[in-house]
């Protein structure tokens, strides 16, 4: 595409004439083949203070929670994020069980240009590393991309969280740059990288999300198959 100039000369943007304020996130209910995606209730919070507690306290070092030290300090927590006016927070369930095993937030929600992130991540034990949890961020980004019509998806984590990273990467998400001395959080210091991915890669990572989920890229042990980065080539 040739790049547009203004009478000047000067190089400028993609003209967006028609574009409109997105929605602020809200209720949502996805079910895929394996997980469900919905909105975070009072009534999930038992069962994922169960899988939180049967999960390793290191899950917990690069948020800005702490490990729940009673059922009722957890129920507070729960109770926040569930309150909270400027963030979204959503559980995923395990869809053969229904039982949810981690949250995650829509957050810093930019609808006058269509910016949003995904955030404030906690999954169980039983939940990481799984088909599971593939596709519930596939779900979500289906619910930002098609549903909600926003235009950049962000993920931001501290830039010593390597799993972190390592995930975002995996999913689709491209590195843009690491702001240093970003945050203060648990008395230390944060460096935070930032990755994003956009609404006009969506049909790429999509095709790629479904290839990599389809039952036959798995053995009859669960594994996979091909990996999901191979699919977006």
């Amino acid at each position: 595409m040739a790049q547009r100039l203004n009478k000047y000369n000067q190089p400028i943007g993609e003209e967006l004439s028609n574009w409109q304020k997105r929605q602020f996130p809200s209720d949502m209910h996805y079910v895929g083949k394996y997980s469900i995606v919905t909105k975070l209730t009072p009534a999930h919070t038992k069962e994922l203070y169960s899988a939180f507690t049967d999960s390793h306290p290191r899950n917990w070092t690069y948020l800005i929670d702490e490990p729940p030290e009673s059922f009722e300090s957890f129920e507070q927590t729960i109770v926040g994020k569930i309150d909270s006016s400027g963030s979204v927070y959503y559980t995923v369930l395990n869809k053969e069980t229904n039982k949810p095993l981690g949250i995650l937030s829509l957050m810093r929600i930019n609808q006058a240009n269509g910016v949003i992130e995904v955030g404030d991540i906690n999954f169980s034990d039983a939940l990481r590393r799984t088909r599971i949890s593939t596709e519930a961020h596939y779900l979500l980004a289906k619910y930002v991309f098609e549903e909600l019509q926003y235009r950049r998806y962000e993920w931001k984590c501290d830039s010593l969280n390597a799993p972190s990273i390592k995930t975002a990467k995996r999913l689709g998400f491209k590195y843009e740059g690491t702001f240093r001395n970003d945050v203060i959080y648990k008395n230390r210091s944060r460096s935070t990288s930032w990755f994003s991915m956009l609404v006009e890669e969506w049909p790429l990572y999509k095709r790629a999300f479904t290839q990599w989920l389809a039952e036959e890229n798995f053995d009859d042990k669960g594994v996979q198959i091909q990996r999901l980065e191979a699919f977006r080539k």
